[in-house]
């Protein structure tokens, strides 16, 4: 690991336990054992940093969420396995998100404070919500939901959810808890099938 990719991942790390405005140079400098000629060698200042930790989360999340999601699969086999892997592929990631979901933390620490970090942020969670509504849409159109399903209201109610469940964890860490809501989000697609 380059020293410019130890601090990206050590600076995830601390953003992801004390958020980013918490998290000081000196503290990234001890966790990523570096200088701060080192670290202003790869890095302008903590805000060009923030830039890279966001596209290593980004890359993270997409390992961690879309594995076995195929344009072959049922949408909505494609939207539970998507909510599985979410619960026990991303949100239980102590390695990489020891303070639980990263972009969760950065958004409500940063939204008042560095708006133009957090509509950063925000962006991924604007796709997160299009890609639920796009399976719900794909599957209503296949014949697989419920002719009578909003699926502009059920994405809005499967996203909040998941972003409740995931406050919850990041507070208490409670697996039984993140599963039994998690699972109650399968359940409830279920319940939409045609």
């Amino acid at each position: 690991m380059t020293l410019k990719d130890k601090i990206i991942h050590e600076s995830l790390k601390l953003f992801s336990l004390k958020g980013f405005i918490s998290t000081s140079i000196d503290d990234i400098l001890s966790a990523a054992e570096s200088s701060k000629g080192g670290f202003y060698n790869h890095f302008k200042s903590k805000e060009f940093l923030f830039n890279d930790v966001l596209d290593e989360a980004r890359s993270i999340w997409r390992d961690r969420n879309l594995v076995g999601l195929s344009e072959d699969n049922d949408p909505l086999a494609n939207l539970q396995q998507f909510l599985v892997n979410f619960r026990d592929r991303y949100l239980k990631d102590s390695e990489n998100f020891p303070g639980g979901c990263i972009f969760i933390t950065l958004l409500v620490e940063l939204k008042n404070q560095r708006p133009h970090l957090a509509n950063e942020i925000n962006k991924g969670f604007i796709g997160l919500k299009k890609m639920i509504n796009r399976y719900l849409n794909e599957a209503q159109e296949l014949g697989i939901l419920k002719t009578d399903v909003d699926t502009e209201a059920i994405t809005e109610m499967l996203f909040n959810n998941m972003l409740g469940a995931t406050v919850t964890y990041n507070a208490d860490k409670s697996e039984a808890d993140v599963d039994k809501a998690i699972a109650l989000l399968i359940d409830f697609i279920n319940e939409l099938k045609a």
